[in-house]
């Protein structure tokens, strides 16, 4: 069995940002599939047993248990020595954009993606809603990368890992990246060049086996 366990499906982002760290810090690590898209994380028997807050991914380390995909990224850094702060300002920065992103960078995109990507949505006022505060939060990321190679120092961290979650994904949103956000779009090609970077399908299961 592998020292790390992650709880996670294919197309969660949030669940890509914990991958991915794993897998670019050489940890040994296994997914295990969760079928999100049948209910899983809402039946009482995940919410008594494996994650209360009823959502991906979830981290086994041993005896621990660890949700949240902010608090998994801290606690790997932390064990693995990679990709966190040197300096307490360093933290407290990473902490900012991992905060931002929770809160705007990647909550309103997944959403979008979701319904339009995944689902199928026709445009509706909901989705122009979310499209615009999509919009608003990659602006604000967009003018902090220019002439940074990455958020917070010249070297990535766990900062990047979190706002990368969703940058992967191929779905149709209604938004040319390329075209409207280009120091976006090169920090992720930064990214995808790490040593041992894998897209989001090629590290988590999109179903059981």
């Amino acid at each position: 069995m592998s020292e790390f366990v992650l709880h996670c499906f294919g197309e969660s982002g949030n669940s890509y940002k914990a991958a991915l760290m794993l897998e670019l810090s050489g940890c040994d690590w296994e997914a295990k599939w969760v079928p999100f898209f049948e209910g899983a994380t809402r039946s009482p028997e995940w919410r008594e047993s494996v994650n209360e807050m009823g959502e991906a991914p979830v981290l086994e380390h041993g005896d621990l248990t660890l949700t949240q995909s902010g608090v998994i990224l801290d606690y790997l850094a932390d064990i693995t020595g990679k990709f966190g702060g040197e300096t307490p300002a360093e933290k407290r920065e990473i902490w900012r954009w991992i905060l931002f992103d929770n809160h705007k960078f990647t909550s309103y995109f997944a959403t979008l993606r979701f319904l339009v990507g995944i689902k199928k949505f026709p445009e509706n006022p909901t989705t122009e809603f979310l499209r615009g505060r999509v919009v608003d939060a990659y602006k604000v990321v967009e003018k902090h990368l220019k002439g940074r190679d990455f958020l917070v120092a010249q070297r990535p961290t766990i900062a990047d890992f979190s706002l990368a979650g969703y940058v992967f994904y191929t779905e149709e949103t209604g938004l040319d990246r390329g075209a409207l956000f280009p120091a976006i779009s090169a920090w992720a090609d930064r990214i995808a060049s790490l040593p041992g970077w894998k897209a989001p399908y090629d590290l988590m299961p999109t179903k059981a086996g």
